[in-house]
């Protein structure tokens, strides 16, 4: 009988060979075999364009790859993925840019492939209620082509990301408390794996509702961030619209109050469609941003969904536990107009709270508890950011546990920068504490890996490097990322 130390030992040795690959780097007729697959006009080695690509929308510095690619169809991506997989080049998908870890950041070099070409809605089943998507298809995009149709695809992290970049980060947003995230909502995927391979997850052309039929290879590549193949093509959930749509605001003296109103909402079954909580200098930032005039109070947004009986039903239901919170009268938006400047409000957070400090740099981090836990979390992460005299407006999904801290710091203050990092790292252990994940909706990229070590154990890190080295032996795949 082997000890756990020595199966440990011998999977790490097994390991070995695929983390410690030695990176080519990308030669002048590399560059002319990758023009031969996609034409002169769809590969670019200029600076200006690879620093574009070697970096998203979180704090970590500018990383370029050696060079860009914008494939046209599955067969090109399949092509320039077995060229590199031959001479040993990295790989790193790029959606839209709009990821919060570092997930695009080209740490060994190599290609950059931009999918941003293949943005086709490939089929819209009606009756059966999915949709499959290429990975330039946007939720924008996505919802604005199912417009007349009746039908729309809810999950909404606030940018117009790309669907598959969203299914890669495993993305979540304001809708997820009622539609779930992308986990729940992709059916099926296409992915390109390291070697040039193409793989169905589900199998060629499936879209059933269940299945029980083998390993979960759908799930596999959810939130892989990159790491295992590159998704080419996905089949997700469509939901019908809901008759009747109606958002309110509400403000409560402290934050103990709103997020126990949330829960309070929760436990009573009441099916709300968003609730997000927003801490008074969150409100303060978005006021000022966007020309609002809201208490500058923790406050809670709030939508309700369905026919206009059931909307008028959880209404009442929820306006009678915010009273008993000590919570404000609602503000009501019921137009289209209105609600969309509410929720463009919320969705602009980010923006609004780089502006509370204008030339400074803004990293938004996300944790994710369970919900009887979020009041204790929220309010000692309040205290631990005026212990620390930091800058960081709350702001969260709290209808699902997950809530962000947008740590708004001056990138040339070292001082400040160390600041910023031991306050992460401590509101992430505190979510471990309390049983819940360093990242609810963001994801590992570079700067949670050893928090992920945290999180799921030497073992759990062991298998997603065995699978790691299976799927991609060559650790081309967005290498440095995750594990």
């Amino acid at each position: 009988m082997y000890t756990v130390r020595q199966l440990r030992n011998a999977l790490r040795l097994c390991i070995t060979p695929a983390l410690n690959w030695r990176f080519h780097h990308v030669t002048p007729q590399f560059v002319e075999d990758l023009r031969s697959v996609v034409g002169d006009s769809n590969v670019s080695t200029a600076m200006t364009v690879r620093e574009h690509h070697g970096r998203d929308e979180s704090m970590h510095s500018c990383q370029p790859p050696d060079v860009v690619v914008w494939p046209q169809n599955v067969e090109q991506v399949s092509r320039m993925a077995n060229l590199c997989f031959t001479h040993n080049v990295a790989i790193i998908p790029f959606g839209t840019g709009t990821g919060l870890e570092g997930g695009v950041n080209a740490l060994k070099g190599g290609v950059c492939f931009n999918m941003t070409n293949m943005d086709k809605v490939l089929n819209v089943n009606t009756e059966d209620f999915h949709v499959t998507v290429e990975p330039g298809v946007t939720r924008k995009s996505l919802n604005t082509y199912l417009r007349d149709s009746g039908l729309w695809f809810p999950v909404d992290p606030g940018a117009d990301a790309s669907l598959c970049g969203m299914a890669a980060t495993s993305a979540s947003g304001t809708n997820a408390v009622r539609y779930g995230t992308m986990r729940d909502n992709v059916i099926n995927l296409e992915v390109v794996l390291s070697d040039g391979r193409v793989l169905d997850t589900a199998g060629k052309d499936r879209r059933f509702r269940k299945t029980s039929a083998g390993y979960n290879l759908t799930n596999l590549f959810v939130g892989s961030e990159g790491t295992l193949g590159i998704i080419t093509r996905a089949t997700l959930r469509l939901y019908g619209v809901p008759e009747a749509t109606v958002a309110a605001v509400c403000a409560f003296p402290n934050i103990q109050a709103a997020v126990d109103s949330t829960v309070q909402i929760l436990q009573c079954g009441i099916p709300i469609a968003r609730i997000e909580f927003l801490d008074d200098v969150m409100v303060n930032a978005c006021n000022k941003f966007n020309g609002l005039n809201y208490s500058i109070l923790p406050t809670l947004f709030l939508e309700f969904h369905g026919t206009e009986a059931a909307v008028k039903e959880q209404l009442k239901q929820t306006g009678e536990i915010i009273q008993l919170n000590g919570g404000s009268d609602f503000t009501w938006a019921r137009e289209q107009e209105e609600r969309n400047r509410l929720w463009t409000a919320r969705h602009n957070a980010f923006y609004a709270a780089l502006a509370l400090r204008p030339g400074c740099q803004a990293y938004s981090t996300d944790v994710c508890v369970p919900i009887s836990q979020l009041p204790r979390i929220i309010v000692d992460t309040k205290e631990d950011l005026l212990q620390s005299r930091l800058t960081g407006p709350i702001a969260g999904h709290v209808g699902d546990g997950n809530f962000h801290c947008i740590m708004v710091l001056d990138l040339n203050d070292k001082a400040e920068v160390h600041k910023v990092k031991e306050f992460t790292d401590r509101l992430a252990r505190r979510a471990l504490s309390l049983n819940g994940t360093c990242t609810g909706e963001h994801g590992i990229g570079i700067g949670k890996r050893k928090l992920l070590r945290e999180e799921v154990g030497e073992v759990g890190i062991d298998v997603m490097k065995q699978i790691k080295a299976t799927l991609d032996p060559k650790n081309l795949m967005n290498p440095g990322k995750v594990i």
